[in-house]
Order: C-alpha cells, then structure tokens, then sequence
C-alpha cells in the first residue's frame, strides 16, 4: 500500500504539501505531521494552500508556516485529505501550479472513500499515486500508519499534529467511523507525547465569541429553513455576512451543529453565495449521505461530512439539493430494509 509511495519521498529532496481549498483539522495537522516526519528525514518541506487558513483553526501552532505562493522548485508533491479538482481549482488556476503536477511525482493521501479501489471521488486529471484508506476516519492516522511502515520517528511534534488531525476529523472520537485502530493510533501517539488536554485547552481559547458573533449566530438561526418534511435544514450565507463576519468566525461554523441536533433533520446544510456567481456548501449529516448528495454536485467527502462548489443560482440550488438529499436519504433507508 505504501511501498510506492515511501520509494517516491526517498527520492526527494525537496516536498511540497498541498492542502485542497477547504481546509480543516484534518488537512492542516496532516499537513504539520509531514513537515515535521519529513524534515527529520532530511527533506525541506514547503506547505502550501491556496487560500489562507481559516481563524479557527489558528489555534493549531504551525498553521502561519502554510504559504499561498507554491514553491515551483520543489521535487515532489504530496496532496493531502483530498483527490478532488473541485477543491484544488484556485491552486490548478496559478501560474505554473498545473505544470508543475503534470510534470512531477505526485501523492496523493486521502481517506475519502468505500473501498480501497475505489476512484469515484478521485478526479485528478494528473498522473499520481493514490494512497487511499477505507477505514482511517482521518489523513493523519493514514499518515501514522505511512510512517510506521517507513520507520520514521514519531516526535513529539508530530504526534501532536496526528491527534489534532484524528480529534478533529472523528470529533474527539466519538463518530461512527471511530474504529479501535483509532483508539490505538491516539494511544500510541499520546505515549509518543501528544497531550489532548493541552490541545483542547487552545481550541476553546479560541473558540470564544465576541458578544456580536453571539448576536450573528441568533440571526442565522432564524433564517433556518427546514425542508422535505423536516429531514432537510438549510440555511442561506450570503457574500454581505461573509465579508462582514468570515474575518473573525466561519458563518458555517456557528450554526452547522446545532441543525444538526434539531429533532427530525438528518441533513444539515449551509450555503454561502459569492459575488462571481459561486455557490458552496458545507453538509453535516446524521445519517451518512454526506458524500452521495455532495457527489450529485460535483463535490466530495465524508459520509457525515461533505462539501460541493458549483456555479448557479440558488432558488436552482436549492431545489437540486432538496432532489439530491431526498433521493440519497432515500436510497439509503430502502438499502437499511434490505
């Protein structure tokens, strides 16, 4: 599964890591664990991700490392918690950035996926090496299993970066995906000196709110609209509150949880409106259809967490979304009386 892949790092010098255009926990302490495996290997390692990094996750030391401007020079590439165009579109539209990932090795680590053959959510036009896990819940505990295979040394640092990776991809491991490889993988990590109590002491830290964002986000939970027969919440961002409040707080953030544990709703989605005519949006589900409706999209991710970018209106949107979920749920409870 790896041999390759550990075969491609050994011949290089210089690493980029790539991040996909919607960057969380998962990528960005995925991303940490290899600047810090990697360079103890010898390797400079760049990471890059085409936008910046949201203010939440800022909390996570490391996070100013990640540039936006892709280091052209560098040997090999390593992609990280994605193998989706859709989420790499910025980077791929640079100068060079294309170029450069048809013209050099490339890996590519995900975790996005129902069986380790699987390529539906692998659209990458570019030649590369997918390393895929089925079962990992999150890129860092593939990565953990890459460097045990490889003999690397797990430092310190990098063991704090992997738990963050896992914490924040299983919600502190309390997500169905959690398998007791999980468990292990966060014991080994812990005796190699991650320390969650610290970890999430920061993540708190930053979580607090200024009394306006407590205001935005009892405004935001009124424009809850709940469809097909409760199953369904929505809630509309429009490019006036992502100007005024992104800069301090995800809008998305805020109320995507809270949808999630109203009574009924087994979809939660937020969808944020740009001034170019782009429209995203981030699903939280409690039944796991996150991928298959993301999918109808164009988009990807998890069973209970998925995201999609496309280029309509939203009244059109909308009424694909409210198709897509109520075939996926659909499908999906027909299967559960199988």
């Amino acid at each position: 599964m790896f041999s390759n892949a550990i075969d491609m790092i050994d011949n290089a010098i210089t690493v980029v890591v790539v991040q996909g255009e919607n960057p969380d926990g998962d990528s960005l302490g995925s991303s940490l664990a290899l600047e810090e495996l990697l360079s103890e290997q010898g390797k400079t390692v760049t990471m890059y991700c085409a936008i910046d990094m949201p203010k939440y996750l800022r909390y996570v030391t490391g996070w100013d490392r990640v540039v936006n401007d892709f280091p052209l020079s560098a040997d090999l590439a390593i992609i990280v918690d994605t193998a989706a165009e859709t989420l790499l579109e910025k980077a791929l539209s640079s100068p060079g950035v294309r170029q450069f990932l048809e013209s050099h090795p490339v890996i590519v680590l995900d975790h996005h996926g129902e069986n380790d053959d699987e390529t539906s959510q692998n659209d990458l036009s570019f030649r590369h090496e997918f390393v895929m896990s089925s079962t990992a819940p999150a890129t860092g505990e593939l990565i953990y299993e890459l460097a045990k295979e490889a003999k690397w040394p797990v430092t310190a640092e990098a063991a704090r970066s992997l738990y963050i990776s896992i914490a924040s991809d299983t919600l502190g491991l309390s997500t169905e995906a959690t398998t007791p490889e999980t468990f292990q993988t966060v014991a080994d990590l812990v005796k190699y000196g991650a320390k969650p109590y610290e970890i999430e002491s920061l993540r708190r830290e930053y979580m607090r709110k200024p009394a306006d964002i407590l205001a935005y986000k009892g405004e935001l939970i009124g424009r809850i609209e709940y469809l097909l027969d409760g199953k369904l919440a929505v809630v509309h961002i429009p490019w006036e509150d992502i100007q005024a409040y992104s800069d301090r707080y995800n809008p998305s953030v805020l109320v995507l949880d809270e949808m999630r544990l109203v009574d009924g709703v087994e979809v939660a989605c937020a969808i944020k409106t740009y001034p170019d005519g782009k429209l995203t949006g981030k699903l939280r589900c409690n039944t796991p259809v996150g991928a298959t409706i993301a999918g109808y999209f164009g988009g990807g991710g998890h069973s209970y967490a998925a995201g999609f970018k496309i280029f309509e209106g939203y009244d059109a949107a909308i009424a694909e979304l409210i198709t897509a979920t109520d075939k996926a749920l659909k499908e999906f409870h027909a299967a559960q009386t199988v």
